[in-house]
């Protein structure tokens, strides 16, 4: 009987990774991305399974991590898209909330809006604040709307009224019309987002009106290429908050698929750190581009709802990815001012760093690395090819050493120095900044670029412990794999607290989370295998925001209640300073997660022969601390389980490269981990 197997594939910039695990371990393939057929790149990675002897029969799941969503908002590469909103608030996604992403950028510009101005249409119907008709929809308000669409020029259309989270009915008339009389898309957003806050609201449902169609192509050729290689395993689409989705709800709602990637990568640290005991860690995933950063506590991947994509502020649930344009492939160069600069801007794949031998001109981070011997370039190439040394140094002498008197080796530890700078920042965004002492927590490095940058990172910043995952380079399309299904319906309705009955909250719970339940039951979970939380988003009377308070009892009653306000005052107090008892708390916002676990794949081993001297290949001159020391290389497929590895070192994997600095050391786990103390 063949092995099952259970599928992870993410799409990056330049490769997509597939990882299958079945019961003889975890494989790893990597195929060329396509970013004009992004559906050919991922249907190559599954011919690459089937290639490696996997049956189709064989295979359970197929989980997909995807940038269709987030390049479509990126590029603005979406669906003609309509509007239909109250009369009067036609114009709310131009107004929007009149901030600027820099105060004193006089400069600033908004992104466009979703909706041209000439397809945003006012419907004359209106509800009070508690949901109850003011001015009731007619079936003339309907037709109107229906004719004042340009059925002609729109692929999709958003439905967005005021106060539609306390009442829905009159979206839904207005939606059934549009379905039943066209064959337009349709949005709304009592479903995409049930929650207060007009701007926020209404854009993110024309934002998921922009995009469905695009994801309803893309997933449409997946599931086909899929099934005409005889595959009947279910594929299913990861999301930006950390949960998996079935197809039917990335297509219906694909704006919660815009940190796709990167959100798997941080749910794959999780889990390894959860595994050598660490369940407080900063994630930092750097690749060719870019370097992204996140916090995770007691495990769990810190979310928030108010991160942007595109300059668009995005208020569904997403791990708090912090982004920095640093990667191996970004760029040294010397400004106006005769400062060292490190990125934004990116060799990227084509032509890539000077020592890939493409063309490249101009010294990048790979390029720094390779001259002070800390890659061995030659590994990066195909067979039979060697990188352009001389070329490389000369790069360097061009555009950098006159900054430091000639020296090319000085340059490029300058180049890393600066990078090392720009991500010192961005981890301190992601754990400083938010209250959190780095020195309480270990660093995940993963990405083909983070492991050659993590043990320097977590030295400067006091990080007691590094850890490298086997597969590093590959660890978003196994974080895939780890990945539970999950939904997280919310709904808005302000009330002060002391007045909402314990009876009302449970009830408005259960309806929230009934609908998802029976979703996960389709799928085989019993019922007592369903994990839900609930939480309310709760603030004192008269603020403009809330804090998340989460609700551990499973029965609500009014103890229940009164403790839930006891632990707001103190989440208050622990974020402000202060607290102020006497004011009356007010709820905003009802939230829960149903959660259908996973099992994880089986954990793979390091060998338990061998000797640390066996797996040494090389012996090498290293720069460190501004001159070369003579530096092991080691294969890390080779080193045997438990042992230990004194810096300086470097161990080269398939698909990444860990530095182990002097005065370092590492250790080799049971699942071949890399376990390194600052």
């Amino acid at each position: 009987m063949p092995l099952t197997a259970r599928v992870g594939i993410d799409v990056g910039g330049t490769f997509t990774d597939v990882v299958w695990t079945n019961e003889e371990g975890v494989h790893v393939e990597k195929t060329p991305s396509t970013p004009t057929a992004p559906a050919t790149g991922v249907l190559d990675g599954v011919d690459a399974v089937l290639a490696a002897g996997i049956p189709p029969a064989a295979i359970e799941v197929i989980a997909h991590g995807t940038t269709v969503a987030t390049n479509a908002v990126l590029e603005r590469d979406w669906a003609a898209t309509g509007l239909l909103t109250n009369a009067g608030f036609t114009d709310i996604l131009e107004i929007g909330r009149q901030t600027r992403p820099g105060l004193y950028d006089l400069a600033a510009t908004a992104p466009p809006p979703v909706v041209e101005r000439a397809h945003r249409h006012g419907v004359a119907c209106r509800l009070d604040e508690y949901g109850a008709v003011e001015e009731p929809l007619t079936e003339a308000d309907v037709a109107d709307a229906i004719a004042a669409l340009d059925t002609a020029a729109l692929d999709s259309v958003a439905v967005s009224l005021l106060f539609a989270y306390e009442n829905p009915d009159h979206e839904q008339q207005l939606a059934a019309a549009v379905a039943d009389q066209t064959d337009l898309s349709v949005s709304v957003s009592s479903s995409v987002l049930a929650e207060i806050r007009e701007y926020e609201r209404t854009l993110v449902t024309a934002l998921n009106a922009a995009v469905a169609p695009v994801m309803d192509e893309y997933l449409g050729r997946l599931e086909t290429g899929i099934e005409d290689q005889g595959i009947q395993a279910p594929l299913q689409v990861m999301q930006s908050n950390g949960g998996i989705l079935d197809t039917d709800q990335a297509r219906s709602q694909p704006v919660r698929t815009l940190l796709s990637g990167p959100a798997a990568g941080v749910k794959g640290a999780a889990h390894v750190a959860a595994r050598h005991g660490l369940e407080d860690v900063i994630t930092m995933d750097m690749g060719g581009t870019s370097c992204d950063v996140a916090l995770v506590t007691d495990g769990e991947a810190t979310t928030a709802t108010d991160l942007t994509v595109g300059g668009y502020p995005i208020a569904v649930p997403m791990v708090a990815v912090h982004t920095i344009g640093a990667g191996g492939g970004s760029i040294g160069r010397i400004d106006d001012g005769g400062a060292l600069r490190v990125g934004p801007d990116s060799a990227g794949a084509d032509p890539g760093p000077v020592c890939y031998g493409r063309g490249g001109a101009r010294p990048t981070v790979t390029d720094a690395h390779a001259v002070l011997g800390r890659i061995d370039p030659d590994r990066l190439l195909g067979p039979g090819q060697s990188a352009p040394t001389d070329t490389v140094r000369e790069a360097f002498r061009r555009t950098l050493t006159d900054r430091f008197d000639g020296s090319v080796e000085e340059a490029a530890a300058g180049l890393l120095r600066v990078a090392r700078s720009n991500m010192e920042e961005a981890l301190r965004v992601v754990s400083v900044d938010q209250g959190q002492d780095p020195r309480e927590f270990g660093l995940v490095a993963f990405g083909g670029a983070g492991p050659l940058h993590a043990t320097n990172l977590a030295a400067a910043l006091d990080v007691p412990r590094v850890v490298i995952p086997p597969h590093a380079g590959v660890l978003s399309a196994l974080g895939l794999l780890v990945s539970d299904l999950q939904y997280d319906p919310s709904t808005s309705m302000v009330r002060r607290w002391g007045e909402l009955t314990p009876e009302t909250l449970a009830t408005t719970f259960d309806d929230l989370i009934a609908a998802d339940r029976r979703r996960l039951q389709a799928t085989g979970y019993e019922d007592a295998a369903i994990d839900v939380k609930r939480a309310v988003d709760l603030r004192y009377e008269g603020q403009s925001f809330e804090l998340t308070i989460p609700i551990e009892a499973t029965t609500i009653d009014e103890a229940t209640m009164e403790r839930v306000r006891g632990r707001f005052h103190e989440a208050y107090r622990e974020r402000y300073g202060h607290a102020t008892p006497e004011v009356p708390v007010e709820l905003v916002t009802v939230r829960a997660t149903t959660r259908g676990p996973v099992e994880p794949p089986s954990v793979p081993s390091a060998p338990t022969g061998g000797s640390v001297t066996a797996a040494r290949t090389d012996r090498r001159e290293v720069w460190f601390d501004g001159q070369y020391h003579e530096t092991p290389v080691y294969e890390r497929g080779k080193l045997p389980r438990d042992e230990h590895i004194a810096g300086p070192a470097v161990v080269a994997g398939t698909d990444s490269t860990t530095v182990v600095h002097p005065g370092q050391t590492a250790t080799v786990a049971a699942d071949g981990t890399l376990l390194v103390e600052p």
